[in-house]
């Protein structure tokens, strides 16, 4: 269990589903209907939803490709946090907000796979935190242009693989289908 101590609560994390990030992204339609499924599930049982929204010269804040898609909207009460950098906790409030609800467990959902995902997953396990990444609610784009070595396809199976194995003392790290994703506290007793 998460190495914060006090921290029962688990947060559903939106990394970049953003205009401009899914435009092309692999099976969009699929994951964006897991991750709105995921997101009314965790509205429906308290969950803290918090929004990630990057931005940097090539999607600056407030351009059309900077927005969030229709198909996934932000409540007035659920949190955004603002990044530049590919870790969704650097340089930003997130680790502070997570904080202040108590949250220990990240449940990791998004884009993109090779990039914001890898490095929020990474960045929340040696921080301390217990994570979650869904097997079926990341996406990327075909990166083959840029020199990766596989597909999209490819890329997320091998990013379910490899998380799976991730493991750090005090702490968890699992992969899941948005189905099998499990909102309850993780420490009922602690709370605070």
């Amino acid at each position: 269990m998460t190495t914060l101590p006090g921290r029962p609560h688990a947060a559903l994390i939106v990394i970049d589903m953003q205009v401009g990030v899914v435009a092309n992204a692999f099976e969009r339609d699929r994951v964006v209907s897991k991750i709105q499924g995921l997101v009314d599930r965790a509205r429906s049982e308290n969950v803290a939803v918090v929004w990630v929204q990057h931005s940097d010269e090539n999607m600056p804040i407030g351009a059309d490709g900077w927005q969030y898609i229709a198909e996934l909207t932000r409540l007035d009460g659920e949190s955004v946090v603002h990044k530049t950098y590919g870790d969704s906790f650097e340089d930003t409030g997130l680790g502070e907000l997570l904080s202040e609800g108590h949250v220990g467990h990240v449940i990791i959902t998004g884009a993109q796979t090779e990039m914001c995902i890898r490095s929020t997953l990474h960045g929340a396990l040696v921080r301390g935190y217990d994570t979650t990444l869904v097997a079926d609610a990341h996406t990327t784009e075909d990166m083959r242009q840029w020199g990766f070595p596989v597909g999209p396809a490819e890329s997320i199976a091998y990013t379910n693989m490899y998380w799976g194995w991730a493991a750090a003392p005090g702490r968890t790290a699992a992969v899941v289908s948005a189905a099998e994703v499990d909102f309850a506290d993780r420490h009922g007793a602690e709370h605070n």
